[in-house]
């Protein structure tokens, strides 16, 4: 089916910072959840990205990630943004904006009867977060959920699915880049406002992956934990892949000294 709803790119808000070829919003947790309630549930469609460093990496050496990304607003997630920000600009983000705590904040801000659709993970720990999510949040209706598991060829099935159930605000959790790129594919043909990558969310919330301690997140230091937690499957994402990121960032702060001078 066509969606009569209008697409439109991201609003490029006043207060943002570039970390290569991403444009991050520098808004306070209070501002982004008002900017995307905005769209709830009458407003034009609008993608939600979340960017720490393995993300803006992504972006850095995928042209193709980093053009999807200029079809969202993109919020700082971690102390990898939080650095390229500070080091590029000499400022820092107003608060850290990861995932797992900021969309939380936005289900429990959503104006009562808010519908939202949980896509991604396995079959029974999105199943699992939805029942949490309808528990904690009592206001907000879970109206429908699907695994993560599928290939192109049911992308039609998957709309359908969705625009049935007729959400405000769809959640898809499969990691970057895949969940930005699915969403990018799929929002010609959904009628929903509000949608949102949203990486291990479901995990965190169905219990299935524990949550680094509160203070380690407030200061973007939740991928120590997890790198912890999971050392042989993320730990080329958080040696390499941090040294990789610190160097790009440099070369960008290099760069931006010669153009001023």
């Amino acid at each position: 089916m066509s969606n009569e709803r209008q697409t439109e790119h991201a609003p490029r808000p006043l207060a943002q910072v570039r970390i290569g070829p991403v444009a991050v919003a520098r808004l306070t947790q209070a501002q982004a959840i008002q900017e995307l309630l905005a769209h709830v549930p009458d407003g034009p469609a609008l993608r939600v990205a979340f960017a720490n460093a393995h993300g803006l990496l992504l972006a850095m050496d995928d042209p193709k990630f980093a053009q999807t990304l200029d079809g969202f607003l993109v919020l700082n997630d971690g102390i990898g943004a939080e650095i390229g920000a500070r080091l590029l600009t000499g400022e820092g983000f107003p608060d850290n904006l990861n995932g797992t705590d900021f969309v939380p904040a936005l289900l429990a801000a959503a104006p009562s009867g808010t519908r939202v659709y949980l896509l991604g993970a396995k079959p029974e720990i999105v199943a699992r977060a939805a029942e949490e999510f309808a528990a904690a949040y009592p206001g907000i209706v879970i109206c429908g959920h699907r695994d993560g598991y599928f290939g192109p060829d049911s992308h039609a099935e998957i709309v359908a699915g969705i625009n049935s159930a007729a959400p405000d605000i769809l959640l898809v959790a499969m990691g970057n880049p895949k969940q930005e790129h699915l969403i990018e594919a799929l929002a010609p043909s959904l009628d929903v406002p509000l949608m949102l990558g949203v990486g291990a969310l479901f995990d965190f919330t169905a219990g299935e992956v524990a949550r680094a301690p509160s203070a380690m997140r407030k200061y973007g230091l939740e991928w120590v934990f997890r790198f912890l937690q999971e050392p042989k499957r993320l730990g080329g994402r958080y040696t390499l892949g941090v040294v990789r990121y610190l160097w790009k960032i440099g070369g960008l702060w290099i760069s931006s000294r010669f153009a001023r001078s």
